[in-house]
């Protein structure tokens, strides 16, 4: 077994009891969370997450009474998982089920079971080629299924490096397809466009896609720490960036976009 990046460095604990503990990690999950109910079936539908780390965007589904199986390949991120599961009430706990496996195997991995929502958060750009993660995506999802896929926007690579007043990279940036991710690892980015090219090829018709982060990720790059701890200034931060995640010209801006497809019914 190849060694685990996320235990060798320790990205595990700098994700999850780092980044999702800001308010820029709580506004990821709670605009996720927001958008996939505007597509899911109701629970207790059957929900897959490829890739789903600590479980921060599908333990919330379990919570509210979704089948959620978690697979993930790293054995430090799926440790992270398990504490975490503990925390959740008994019956959500039933609800989980944690698999380690490489997404790239994950039908194989989940015995040909087809699921009602498919989601793969952050991990494309990761990977060289997205086509064969995409095609493992679509082969879960069961018919009427829903395929979730949050990337990076190769649109926005110049935001980070000129709101951070780095301007030779920003200029620089306008031509590439790589930028820094939220744990300072350079990731590649796509459009909706291509990815949704990718889901029509599959026979997955793309339903609607949405921004994540705007004006935190602004804020942050330009050095303003926004405080966790003021559960009034957090909740009106995720609203506003609810409503920018859903209209134009605000989605277009975003430096990672959520891309909703459904398969034939």
């Amino acid at each position: 077994m190849s060694e685990d990046p996320w235990a060798s460095s320790q990205l595990a604990s700098r994700f999850v009891d780092g980044a999702y503990a800001t308010v820029k990690g709580y506004v990821r999950t709670y605009v996720m969370h927001h958008q996939l109910l505007d597509h899911l079936p109701a629970p207790p539908a059957s929900v897959l997450d490829v890739g789903g780390g600590a479980g921060n965007q599908s333990f919330p589904l379990a919570q509210a009474g979704y089948d959620v199986t978690l697979l993930d390949s790293s054995p430090a991120m799926l440790d992270k998982a398990r504490g975490r599961l503990q925390q959740l009430p008994g019956e959500a706990q039933q609800r989980v089920t944690l698999v380690e496996a490489d997404g790239l195997d994950a039908a194989a991995a989940v015995g040909g079971r087809r699921f009602a929502a498919v989601l793969c958060h952050g991990v494309l750009g990761y990977l060289d080629d997205p086509q064969p993660m995409v095609d493992q995506l679509c082969r879960c999802a069961a018919p009427g299924g829903v395929v979730s896929i949050m990337t990076g926007n190769a649109n926005t690579t110049a935001i980070q490096p000129a709101l951070e007043r780095r301007w030779a990279d920003a200029l620089a940036a306008f031509d590439v397809r790589t930028g820094t991710g939220v744990l300072g690892v350079r990731a590649r980015a796509d459009t909706v466009e291509e990815l949704s090219q990718l889901l029509l090829d599959r026979g997955v018709e793309p339903e609607r896609w949405y921004g994540v982060w705007l004006f935190v990720d602004w804020l942050e790059f330009s050095g303003v720490e926004l405080d966790a701890g003021d559960a009034e200034q957090v909740a009106a931060t995720a609203a506003v960036e609810l409503e920018a995640s859903r209209r134009d010209p605000y989605r277009q801006l975003s430096r990672v976009f959520h891309l909703v497809g459904r398969t034939p019914g």
